[in-house]
């Protein structure tokens, strides 16, 4: 196993530009697998040339010119997300398992933008074929295994395991693999339409979610984006799109709980905005991607808490480059596995102040020009570079509107003397418990 350092992101420009890839072994295995064959994503992938392949045919599916697109998919799954918070934890009176019902949300919000239909969290309350415990389950493997990948070649992707699987003699099918097989079944005849001529018929009055943008690159890169590249695609959205979305929106709620005066200096920022039309009346008192844009309060909030709580709690591994390379004045050979932890990084007191385990949104408002491009510069929740994630976007839609709409429908209060956290790869959130009630919205102008 190689061996490993830890650094707090002084990586020099172009560090890692080789003719190999930079990625370590952590990486592929966290790859589904369906009919024997692994199914690279865009994260999991070691192949620089693939990965850039597989970029430009999807970069326009989560570009921020295509949120006006989805904002209308989220809108549907916020709505009944804010009825069923009402009937099942308001009008019953119950406590909620908040980091849990952040999390069913997020996975139904997968849903409606991939296949524009939810799949069922909310509704019925429950983990849905058990993909969310398979999830935790995935990753906790993944960070163990991750620092000695060989043993996943022993274990999950065995090559004599994955090759009689590809021969039919077995039937097991990846719980998320199969989870995006079923919903692509559900719509064949309509795929098939949009492979073959690369227009949606609307018609079929879906819309266009990213399973439709995914055929559309399809038709256009028929090299490329293969039935399996649309799997792939699809896979990863579930892998990606739903765990770390919901722990940033547990880490909002939690620290806005824990600090009171923030709390209420985002619920006046709410309220004075509906009061002079920068919020615009609408059921469930919904608020707008655009109308979010310029609430700066809640801006800051919501950067303070990913400052605080990234969802990655491991480094981002890298390989240094053949010929070795200077990282904060300590040479290092060439080879070796080098990363930042965002906890770490986004720590660093000559960036973001001597309270930097404090929880202060006050921070981004108050700093100088210069100060504010170097905080948002050392930012890492969504990675960096060439690897950035890219459903970033999707990810920020969803909370600037959930978080400002849910907290315009009900008053939140802690059930539970502090919650839990455990870094499984992701750091995740347990035994967060709270209590709702509704709240009197004050009228919009």
């Amino acid at each position: 196993m190689s061996d490993r350092f830890c650094f707090m992101g002084c990586f020099p420009p172009n560090v890692f530009r080789t003719d190999q890839s930079s990625q370590s072994e952590f990486y592929p295995i966290q790859q589904a697998t369906a009919k024997g064959k692994r199914l690279q994503s865009l994260f999991s992938t070691r192949n620089e040339d693939y990965h850039a392949k597989y970029r430009r045919c999807v970069n326009g599916a989560f570009s921020m010119s295509s949120l006006v697109n989805y904002e209308p998919l989220v809108d549907s799954t916020t709505a009944v997300y804010i009825k069923r918070t009402r009937e099942l934890f308001v009008d019953q009176g119950q406590r909620c398992n908040f980091s849990q019902w952040l999390q069913y949300f997020a996975f139904d919000v997968i849903g409606e933008l991939t296949w524009s239909k939810r799949l069922g969290y909310i509704e019925r309350n429950e983990d849905v074929e058990g993909v969310v415990g398979f999830l935790g389950d995935f990753l906790s493997y993944a960070a163990a295994v991750g620092q000695m990948p060989f043993i996943d070649l022993l274990w999950k992707k065995n090559p004599l395991k994955l090759k009689w699987e590809s021969l039919g003699f077995s039937k097991k099918v990846f719980a998320v693999t199969k989870f995006a097989l079923d919903r692509a079944a559900e719509r064949s005849g309509a795929s098939e339409k949009i492979k073959e001529s690369g227009v949606v018929d609307e018609k079929e009055g879906r819309g266009v979610d990213l399973l439709t943008k995914f055929q559309q690159a399809q038709h256009d890169h028929p090299e490329f984006m293969t039935d399996e590249q649309v799997l792939a695609s699809c896979t990863s959205m579930i892998f990606a799109g739903s765990e770390t979305t919901a722990i940033s929106l547990s880490a909002v709620f939690y620290y806005l709980l824990k600090n009171p005066e923030a709390y209420q200096k985002l619920m006046q920022e709410l309220d004075e905005n509906a009061a002079n039309g920068g919020i615009a009346e609408r059921d469930y008192n919904q608020v707008s991607w655009a109308e979010a844009q310029k609430l700066p309060y809640l801006d800051a909030v919501i950067q303070e808490s990913f400052r605080l709580h990234p969802a990655a709690g491991l480094i981002l591994e890298r390989y240094t480059p053949p010929q070795g390379v200077e990282i904060c004045g300590q040479f290092i050979p060439g080879g070796v596995i080098v990363g930042c932890n965002p906890w770490v990084v986004h720590r660093r007191e000559e960036v973001f102040g001597g309270d930097v385990n404090a929880f202060r949104p006050e921070r981004w408002l108050d700093a100088s020009p210069a100060q504010l491009k170097e905080m948002k510069a050392t930012m890492f929740q969504f990675g960096a570079g060439s690897r950035t994630c890219l459903g970033k976007n999707i990810s920020l839609l969803e909370m600037y509107k959930l978080v400002p709409t849910f907290l315009r429908n009900f008053e939140i209060n802690m059930d539970c003397p502090d919650w839990q956290t455990r870094n499984g790869w992701f750091v995740r959130q347990e035994d967060f418990f709270t209590t709702f009630k509704l709240r009197t919205v004050p009228p919009s102008a």
